[in-house]
């Protein structure tokens, strides 16, 4: 596959320079590690922060803004970012009123963020730490202890920020972040694999036929590799294994999102979500906010994931809520 590439090496500092160099009113960055945060933190609020390994944009970084993150670090494609960034991260934006620290459930991420809150708790700075693992596919992978954290991230990231941004305390945002996680599931599915830049193959094999049910984020394996079937019986899929999870019960206000993995056109997208949103109205489930698009990806895996978040009165205003960041999509 052909890229847009310099040297792999720098590929990660210069797209993020790019997002500041696209949003230099909103943001600034501390390129040595690797991380984007907002300008003016106001000290009075909870801060909120996150990185994860680069190749899923636009989390992590293009997710940072008022309304949403505050500040957030990138790791190398498909990698944890090291502890330095991540305390560095913490320590850029650490308030008076806090910062929660959000990680995604995997392997590398954890250790990262465990031993950044241990040192910045060390210096003083106030936190809490939570953990996502919205991912119904799997409950262990090589790459995680428990499910993982893929797509559903985006609503805690969302609603956290909100709620940081109207001034709630470090306990109230921890709260808001656990009531989204035990309410929003997800699962995905692959066509193709992806192309890391440093890597220049794909990072592994599936036929022209086939397609991964249950796939990672980074192309980890999910529940069954399988022959195509058409895009109804892919959002049947999908949307069994994700509705049946909690379970979604009919009365239930949610939020259903189709999003791409990279390599999915939109227009591909709006046919799955027009089979999904009938699937909502047979189970009785009203759609109270709908997101189509990408919002976590696998660099240009085509393919693409589901996920139900059950609302309520407090999360569907949180949702609401306005946002600026330098993905507008949010």
């Amino acid at each position: 596959m052909k890229k847009f590439v310099n040297d792999p090496a720098n590929f990660v500092p210069e797209f993020m320079a790019g997002v500041i160099a696209a949003n230099a009113d909103l943001l600034e960055a501390i390129p040595e590690f690797q991380l984007i945060k907002r300008k003016n933190v106001d000290a009075s609020k909870v801060a909120i922060v996150q990185g994860s390994g680069s190749g899923h944009e636009p989390a992590h970084v293009m997710a940072v803004g008022p309304g949403m993150l505050t500040a957030a670090c990138q790791g190398p494609v498909f990698a944890a970012p090291p502890v330095d960034a991540c305390y560095e991260t913490i320590k850029s934006v650490a308030t008076d009123a806090g910062v929660l620290v959000l990680v995604n459930n995997y392997q590398g991420d954890r250790m990262a963020w465990d031993m950044a809150c241990e040192m910045a708790e060390a210096e003083g700075v106030k936190l809490k730490q939570f953990i996502i693992n919205d991912d119904v596919a799997v409950k262990d992978s090589l790459y995680t202890v428990g499910r993982r954290g893929v797509a559903g991230n985006f609503f805690v990231m969302k609603a956290c920020g909100a709620a940081a941004e109207a001034g709630a305390d470090l306990d109230a945002v921890y709260a808001i972040a656990d009531k989204v996680n035990n309410n929003v599931r997800t699962m995905g599915l692959a066509l193709t694999s992806c192309i890391p830049p440093a890597k220049g193959t794909p990072i592994f094999d599936i036929g022209d036929d086939e397609m991964e049910v249950g796939v990672g984020i980074h192309g980890e394996p999910g529940r069954e590799r399988t022959k195509i079937k058409s895009a109804d019986a892919i959002t049947e899929l999908l949307f069994a294994a994700v509705a049946d999870d909690l379970p979604y019960k009919s009365g239930d206000r949610v939020a259903l999102m189709i999003n791409g993995l990279g390599g999915t056109p939109p227009a591909e997208l709006y046919v799955l979500y027009n089979k999904a949103a009938q699937l909502c109205a047979a189970r009785g489930l009203t759609i109270a906010r709908n997101y189509v698009g990408e919002y976590c990806t696998a660099i240009e895996m085509a393919g693409c994931s589901l996920t139900l978040l059950k609302l309520d009165a407090e999360l569907e205003k949180l949702l609401a809520a306005p946002a600026t960041t330098a993905c507008r999509i949010f």
